[in-house]
């Protein structure tokens, strides 16, 4: 894995490690339900226990999406959303929280605006880097450019069909953390992990990946517990937008909190 610049993703996770337990990272949409609560929701977040803040660019083919986040990401561009506007929200938490704030977006709104315009907007907001679903190492040489001038962290998917070539070449082009998708599938609630989650991590630490966070699929304590035993961070996205979405900014406190005790963490004002 590239490391060769500093990270602010492994710097925070690595901080959680220092702490003998997995890092929590949280996801919610940009703009959603409007971009100043987006921005008190991410404070919130980092305040009761996140570790990293993940903020996802709404998009008009969410293909990774489950209803949840596609029905938020859908709204969120109805009311006026425009990717300008995440640098906003990124750099409205970086301001008032010390968390390691990432940008999730398919890779067309990145192409749309140029490589490195986006780039340098997310470095001045204080982003750590990119979550790219769609971007395959193979066809990102404009992002590896782009990244290393302005010092971003580049995070690329790997899967349960992940094959062992293909988890060695993402390893090598990732940056911060390697994100395990548990399932093949979208995003939403579930009532357990998949049993292939942590065959996905060991596969991908075995690949070179010194930290491999799981994402999708995880929504209560319990999951968060069962992940942290054999991953270094763990994703939540939908259940904390479906908290947004039913008791606003106050709701993402109280679920970021109970997340948090599944990794065994006293919260603290960030």
């Amino acid at each position: 894995m590239t490391e060769q610049m500093t990270s602010k993703s492994a710097a925070a996770i690595d901080r959680a490690k220092a702490q003998g337990r997995a890092a929590l990272i949280g996801y919610l949409p940009a703009g959603y339900p409007d971009v100043q609560s987006s921005i008190d929701a991410g404070i919130a977040m980092a305040r009761n226990g996140a570790d990293l803040i993940e903020i996802g660019v709404p998009y008009s083919d969410p293909v990774m999406d489950g209803s949840v986040i596609q029905a938020a990401t859908t709204e969120a561009i109805a009311n006026g959303f425009r990717v300008a506007s995440v640098f906003d929200v990124v750099a409205g938490i970086t301001a008032a929280t010390d968390a390691a704030v990432l940008v999730m977006t398919y890779w067309n709104p990145v192409m749309r605006m140029g490589v490195d315009e986006f780039s340098r907007r997310l470095a001045e907001a204080g982003g750590a880097g990119l979550i790219t679903p769609d971007l395959i190492p193979d066809e990102a040489a404009e992002w590896f450019a782009a990244s290393d001038k302005y010092g971003l962290d580049r995070v690329f998917l790997v899967a349960p069909s992940s094959t062992p070539e293909r988890l060695a070449m993402t390893v090598e082009a990732s940056r911060g953390f390697v994100y395990a998708v548990s399932i093949m599938g979208v995003t939403g609630t579930r009532q357990s992990v998949s049993s292939s989650a942590e065959k996905v991590v060991a596969d991908t630490h075995a690949a070179g990946a010194e930290r491999v966070c799981v994402g999708l699929g995880v929504s209560n304590a319990d999951h968060v517990r069962e992940i942290a035993a054999y991953a270094d961070g763990v994703i939540v996205g939908t259940a904390l937008v479906a908290a947004i979405r039913d008791g606003g900014v106050d709701a993402v406190a109280q679920l970021t909190k109970n997340l948090s005790a599944g990794l065994g963490r006293a919260t603290a004002q960030a």
